[in-house]
């Protein structure tokens, strides 16, 4: 078995995490063992199909991955957690899949489709013994339910109805669920990682900290270890 996959969306989220891989390198400069990065793309569906990808290849030359890790930076909910701070999932969720109506979204399981069609359902927990250890090495960081979207939320109305529908939600991100479901797939743990970049509502680019947040991510990488 090998060690440890972490995947992000897109490169710049990578090479922050491997920044923080090599900062904490042993004494003698040798990088931590057994972690592999890559960026997989944008989105729930690019990150589902390369990820298992990336699983299968590791099962079928016989160096399994223990776990995998979804990272990168994300919104977060205003008053849940702050911009520039970290977020640990406790579980992942595909928020908008599912149904409008008029009276207000109906989530997928509750649309009547057979079970074994939802796969492991639209709420993939992370894994116990994965999630402990990483809050053990980040005290600090906030732990909730993070949000999938292929929408980011960018209204004030939309953040209200995401607010109430998820009141246990602290950041919202694009492929924590995709990543979750491949893992489930190659019963392999899954946990999620963000930093948050921006406050989650009407879309203000004045309001965004990239540079903290891939400073964040930066540091929180000594936890993927």
């Amino acid at each position: 078995m090998t060690g440890l996959l972490v995947v992000t969306a897109v490169p710049a989220e990578a090479e922050a995490i491997r920044a923080g891989l090599t900062a904490s390198a042993a004494p003698d400069g040798t990088a931590p063992p057994d972690v592999t990065v890559l960026p997989v793309g944008v989105g729930p569906a690019v990150a589902a199909a390369a990820t298992a990808r990336l699983l299968a290849l590791a099962e079928a030359a016989g160096r399994p991955y223990r776990a995998v890790v979804s990272a990168g930076i994300a919104g977060g909910f205003v008053g849940r957690v702050a911009v520039g701070g970290t977020v640990l999932a406790d579980r992942s969720v595909a928020a908008d899949l599912g149904a409008e109506s008029p009276g207000g979204f109906i989530p997928v399981e509750d649309l009547g489709m057979p079970p074994e069609l939802l796969g492991g359902g639209r709420i993939v927990p992370a894994d116990p013994g994965l999630l402990a250890g990483l809050r053990g090495a980040l005290p600090g960081a906030t732990v909730g339910t993070v949000l999938t979207v292929s929408t980011v939320t960018g209204t004030a109305a939309s953040t209200a109805a995401l607010a109430q529908r998820h009141p246990d939600a602290v950041a919202e991100a694009m492929e924590g669920y995709g990543v979750a479901v491949a893992a489930a797939q190659a019963g392999v743990p899954f946990a999620e990682l963000r930093t948050v970049s921006n406050p989650i509502g009407p879309r203000d680019r004045s309001a965004w900290r990239m540079r903290e947040a891939f400073a964040a991510l930066t540091s929180a990488a000594a936890a993927l270890h």
